[in-house]
């Protein structure tokens, strides 16, 4: 085979395989953002936060990385659910969400990272799993378990939160509250739990998102300021509150910066990404699976 074209096909699958971490990165972004109109810029802090946990835990307890992020999920989800009673009170019932809502996130990320880095040192820190040296081969494409696990772990919690979302009444109910709070007071729920119910689950897929993150690549306590253009980017390229949406634009989004990276240089990877999004919104501005206003 051409070994211009298998550097292609490798590099294509990688960007699948980072793009599955991308979209676990970005599917609680999708929660908060697009379907709670929550501006939550600390999001890549929180993963960051779950990583760091994660990569300190993991030898002690000689737990998968990936098995300890999902126990610590109900941790992540109890966290974000007392931010948003914060950010709530404070903030969003007094009608401050905009501004000064989003100054509360920012302080949120600074204490995340300053904390971090007073715990557990600004050095950076790794979670070795079982399998992180092992590659598949599949004829002349790679597929390094590093990045394969990690990536169907993902996908599979953003599966289960579209169903959760679509089956149960209280997705349903997570659903409807961007778009229609009295209709749900006149259903006697309680928006404001709802929320809550809602942000607490974004922040435990940062969580998750963070064990993966901690068996892909090192991390320290800064590595939140990587994701936060390319969580948000994602988010509004796919559609906002569409996590089908968020998942294409994720696996789009890790393929053309694996491949523009392979061919011509990481430098080029980021830039290329965006200008790739801004051309999609030029021509689509809601988004791969957004509706039109």
């Amino acid at each position: 085979m051409d070994p211009d074209l298998v550097l292609l096909l490798n590099g294509i699958v990688s960007g699948l395989l980072l793009g599955g971490l991308y979209a676990a990165a970005a599917a609680g972004l999708s929660v908060s953002f697009g379907m709670l109109d929550v501006v939550n810029i600390a999001h890549p802090a929180f993963m960051v936060l779950g990583a760091l946990v994660v990569a300190v835990l993991s030898v002690p307890t000689g737990l998968d990385p990936l098995l300890l992020s999902i126990l610590l999920s109900p941790v992540f989800w109890a966290l974000g659910a007392a931010v948003y009673v914060a950010y709530h009170h404070f903030f969003e019932r007094r009608g401050d969400e905009a501004i000064q809502g989003l100054a509360f996130f920012f302080g949120v990320m600074f204490i995340i990272e300053i904390g971090l880095v007073m715990t557990v040192g600004p050095e950076q820190h790794f979670a070795d799993a079982a399998y992180a040296t092992t590659t598949w081969r599949l004829g002349e494409i790679d597929l390094p378990l590093r990045m394969l696990v990690p990536a169907a772990v993902a996908l599979a919690a953003i599966g289960a939160l579209v169903l959760f979302l679509r089956r149960t009444f209280m997705g349903r109910a997570i659903a409807a509250v961007a778009q229609d709070r009295e209709a749900l007071r006149l259903l006697a729920i309680n928006p404001t739990r709802i929320k809550r119910l809602a942000f607490g689950i974004s922040i435990a897929l940062a969580g998750l998102a963070g064990g993966a993150l901690a068996v892909v690549q090192p991390v320290d306590a800064a590595s939140g300021h990587i994701f936060i253009g390319r969580v948000f980017a994602i988010v509004i390229m796919g559609g906002l509150s569409s996590l089908g949406g968020c998942v294409v634009a994720a696996l789009l989004f890790g393929v053309v910066e694996n491949v523009t990276a392979t061919f011509y240089g990481p430098s080029w990877s980021p830039a290329v990404a965006f200008g790739c999004l801004l051309l999609m919104l030029a021509v689509r501005p809601q988004g791969l699976f957004g509706r039109a206003a």
